[in-house]
């Protein structure tokens, strides 16, 4: 039916001053344009800390975090069933637009999909419970290149390019993040999200208060490390307050009572949004400084262009980390974006990246980009994904590409984005002598 073929596009959200809308596709959307191909590039679903209780994390707070149903940086038990309801509300989606037959029992031609995934245990097994949600009876492959747990150069977010200039460039990048007290500006916004993360913890209570004097994390201490062949990094308490953030979002998605997710705080919602802002300003400090991104994101925004070029692909799922997505879409351009109801405001765990390749009825190819995710009510209450009642879908925009009236970008200007970023890597500034991984 079309009003089902209507129902998986028409919850594009757009942020207003008013808050979050629905903006609706028209009508006559599906007269004018047919999906052809989907290629999707997914932060994993939830995990448990990279850490475990007895670490330094745990040093920071009197009280015992959450019981986790996995091993440190694993996908919990939550995160597994989540994930499979992602993928199931996919199969729903590429069969209301026509793309697949009967998802409960479509198995792909040879060519027609693939699903690869970073080799870490958590992004592995979240594509491994998205492609059993979305093709049950297909027994898909999922395509990774090591024994976990080692990373894949794909989407392994590290520097392949250095030089003193490079250096230069991106810390220059970095410290604009700040505005004109640079590093300092940077640690200057988050001063708020310190004094609501530290109360959440009780860090004057905690061992590290008690052993180091650690009561508060400080604002004057921000270090940017940039070495070849490894992650962006950081030192300081921005970094140490990153880990708390990480720990207490994943606690909020896992426990449920809220008050005990919060170590016996009644925090607001926004007291929660501020508190996961800490990790938003870690990940934008790290990866999304436009030289940085050009270099960190090189292969996988190589593997997206690729997959967008296959004939006869007509699925893609690349599974990776919030770091990817990030730096893919800095190194692409986009405009800058809240997500609406989640807690997490740039890539919520489990997102994904959607780019969405269309024929419209005038013989041209057309694309259009959002994030789907899964807002943190469904998160929490593990809410089953239909096309009634879908996940939260998030229209992004390029800059300097100009949509048509039904929000599509031409797919050649789409491609020509990506060549763009991809060129921008052999042009980072360089000087002698220059590294570059081998």
């Amino acid at each position: 039916m079309k009003l089902k073929k209507m129902t998986a596009a028409i919850c594009l959200s757009v942020l207003t001053l008013a808050g979050s809308v629905q903006a609706e596709r028209p009508a006559s959307f599906h007269d004018d344009y047919q999906l052809e191909e989907m290629v999707i590039l997914s932060r994993h679903n939830i995990r448990s800390p990279l850490s475990g209780n007895g670490s330094a994390l745990g040093n920071l707070t009197p009280h015992t975090w959450f019981r986790w149903t996995s091993g440190p940086s694993e996908l919990s038990l939550r995160g597994g069933q989540l994930e499979t309801m992602m993928g199931q509300y996919f199969g729903q989606w590429l069969e209301s637009e026509g793309v697949i037959k009967d998802k409960n029992t479509y198995i792909p031609a040879e060519g027609e999909m693939r699903f690869y995934a970073n080799s870490m245990q958590r992004t592995i097994a979240t594509a491994q419970y998205f492609s059993s949600g979305m093709l049950p009876v297909a027994n898909v492959t999922i395509e990774h290149k090591f024994a976990p747990s080692k990373m894949d150069p794909v989407f392994h977010p590290q520097l392949t390019f250095m030089s003193d200039a490079f250096r230069t460039q991106a810390m220059k990048e970095i410290s604009a993040m700040g505005g004109q007290k640079g590093l300092q500006g940077i640690n200057d916004k988050v001063e708020n999200n310190y004094r609501i993360i530290e109360k959440a913890l009780d860090l004057k209570d905690s061992p590290a208060a008690k052993k180091d004097g650690l009561t508060k994390f400080r604002s004057d201490d921000l270090q940017i490390l940039l070495e070849l062949n490894k992650e962006p990094a950081m030192k300081g308490s921005l970094k140490q307050a990153n880990s708390a953030s990480d720990a207490f979002i994943l606690q909020y998605y896992e426990e449920p009572d809220k008050v005990k997710a919060g170590f016996g705080h009644k925090l607001t919602q926004k007291e929660w949004e501020e508190i996961a802002g800490i990790k938003d300003v870690y990940g934008d400090v790290l990866f999304t400084a436009p030289s940085v991104a050009v270099n960190v994101a090189h292969p996988l925004l190589q593997e997206m262009s690729k997959e967008l070029a296959v004939p006869g692909r007509k699925f893609t799922f690349l599974c990776g980390h919030d770091s990817n997505i990030a730096s893919v879409l800095a190194a692409l351009e986009a405009e800058e974006y809240d997500v609406p109801q989640s807690i997490e405001k740039k890539t919520p765990i489990g997102s994904k990246l959607v780019i969405e390749k269309f024929k419209g009825k005038d013989g041209k190819a057309y694309a259009a980009l959002s994030i789907v995710y899964q807002t943190t009510d469904q998160l929490r209450d593990r809410t089953a994904l239909t096309l009634d009642n879908p996940p939260m879908i998030y229209p992004l925009r390029l800059k300097g590409l100009k949509a048509n009236s039904d929000g599509l970008y031409k797919l050649e200007d789409l491609q020509a984005r990506f060549d763009k970023a991809i060129r921008a890597y052999d042009a980072l500034p360089q000087d002698t002598p220059v590294q570059k991984a081998a």
